[in-house]
């Protein structure tokens, strides 16, 4: 047994610590970063979005007292990648953390797919997530550590009753397998790599005035009757991330209201 103090050990602080965030400008991406942030580290923000939504972001990790810089990337590009990690490290510092979560979602029927809608998502959310992966792991494999955290989604588990989604269906479950395969290719190297599925989430993009009669099927199918917050999301991110989880490398967390028991 490892020597025990009477200090209570700060399993889920994340002081002292640098972080990437892809998809920080909304939903998700933004709401973890922030609770990064609130657990002390600094946070390099990346996001493709146009938008104030990195600002806004920029400025919730300011009021909880740390250090952000704001990369507009697009995730398909392996040279805007290895660009914002090397700008993170020359101004937050050494690389350790990383949060992919930049994704899109769309639905069509398989018969009816075009090859483009099937392919852009595909590069966005599957080859985005291998490229920002390399990109980080390149950095953490030269300090001997790091921990990366992929959002994926229970629909990469199970398929949606009602929703014609087979390549979102397809990408989700590409990144949970992704995500296992780089565990072990790094496991030994001080690098640690998980997934979190969320069940049905209220983003903004889940959320829109449009989507009140399919929300409304979201809160019945799930066994908690109801969709996940944005905030539900920060504490398994910052549990797979910090030294809690430091025995724990190549799962998939399922974070869905209980859906897939069913």
């Amino acid at each position: 047994m490892a020597d025990i103090t009477l200090n209570a050990p700060k399993l889920f602080d994340l002081s002292a610590q640098v972080a990437i965030v892809t998809g920080a400008g909304s939903g998700i991406g933004q709401r973890i970063a922030v609770g990064l942030a609130q657990c002390g580290a600094d946070v390099a923000l990346l996001d493709r979005r146009t938008d104030d939504g990195l600002a806004q972001t920029a400025e919730f990790v300011r009021l909880a007292g740390r250090k952000s810089i704001q990369i507009a990337a697009d995730v398909t590009s392996k040279e805007a990648l290895a660009d914002a990690v090397s700008r993170t490290e020359a101004e937050l510092g050494n690389l350790s953390l990383a949060v992919n979560a930049a994704g899109i979602a769309n639905a069509n029927r398989a018969e009816d797919m075009e090859e483009d809608q099937y392919q852009t998502l595909m590069d966005i959310n599957l080859k985005g997530i291998f490229l920002s992966c390399q990109a980080q792991s390149r950095a953490m494999l030269k300090h001997g550590k790091g921990s990366i955290v992929n959002i994926a989604s229970m629909s990469g588990v199970i398929v949606n009753r009602g929703l014609n989604q087979a390549h979102y269906n397809a990408s989700k479950a590409g990144v949970i397998h992704l995500s296992k395969s780089m565990a072990m290719e790094w496991v030994d190297r001080g690098i640690r790599v998980n997934t979190i599925s969320p069940g049905y989430t209220a983003t903004p993009m889940n959320t829109r005035p449009e989507m009140v009669h399919q929300t409304k099927l979201f809160e019945e199918q799930t066994p908690m009757q109801r969709m996940a917050s944005v905030d539900e999301m920060v504490g398994p991110a910052v549990f797979l991330l910090s030294n809690a989880a430091s025995y724990v490398t190549g799962v998939d967390l399922l974070v869905d209201g209980g859906f897939c028991c069913w």
